[in-house]
């Protein structure tokens, strides 16, 4: 594939460890996956990565930015995750999703979306299951060993390494804010793929 058409260099994906996969493969990601290591770890297909990115940014961007959530249970996504919401105006949760916002209008917090992404559907699971209560779409960053129920929209990647999401959510803030026209063609970002990693 040329590499002009990739949204960044190929060796920026390489470096940041976006396609390493895990040891363990589920037959739902089976589609995703270029190959096997000798070590054992899977390899996800860059070329699929980057489409599935492309995806997610254009099912976002048909959306207001106060009807859609950000979940990650996961600490290596949170600054990442806090940046994009910062940049964008998107709600996010980084740490613990508070359960029955969305389901149970006698909370305090009660919110309502019409779009959510989270970072691991396995640790963002109750989070998973709120969205699928309430009929809205999901997209999910999915590694080798994740599951794909209830989910509308898998993104594969490594969605556990720090520098595989900051780089995710650095190419997902701007091509966002693109499709919103808050960014012209060519234009960037002033923020790096190092302020979303933290390194």
């Amino acid at each position: 594939m040329p590499e002009e058409k990739f949204l960044v260099a190929r060796d920026v994906y390489l470096k940041s460890g976006i396609h390493i996969g895990t040891k363990f493969r589920t037959k739902y990601m089976e589609p995703f996956i270029y190959k096997t290591r000798p070590d054992g770890l899977s390899v996800l297909n860059l070329q699929k990565i980057d489409e599935r990115i492309k995806v997610a940014a254009s099912f976002l961007a048909q959306y207001d930015e106060k009807d859609t959530i950000i979940v990650c249970r996961r600490e290596n996504g949170w600054k990442a995750v806090e940046l994009f919401g910062k940049l964008t105006g998107i709600r996010t949760f980084a740490g613990r999703y508070p359960p029955g916002i969305l389901t149970n209008p006698s909370l305090e917090e009660y919110t309502e979306a019409k779009i959510a992404l989270v970072v691991d559907a396995w640790p963002d699971r109750n989070a998973v299951i709120d969205f699928v209560n309430v009929g809205i779409p999901v997209i999910a960053l999915c590694d080798t060993n994740n599951q794909s129920n209830f989910l509308d929209l898998v993104v594969p990647c490594n969605n556990k390494g720090k520098k595989s999401l900051g780089l995710f959510f650095y190419i997902l803030t701007k091509e966002f804010l693109k499709l919103k026209g808050k960014l012209k063609e060519g234009e960037d970002i002033i923020e790096k793929i190092e302020d979303f990693t933290g390194e």
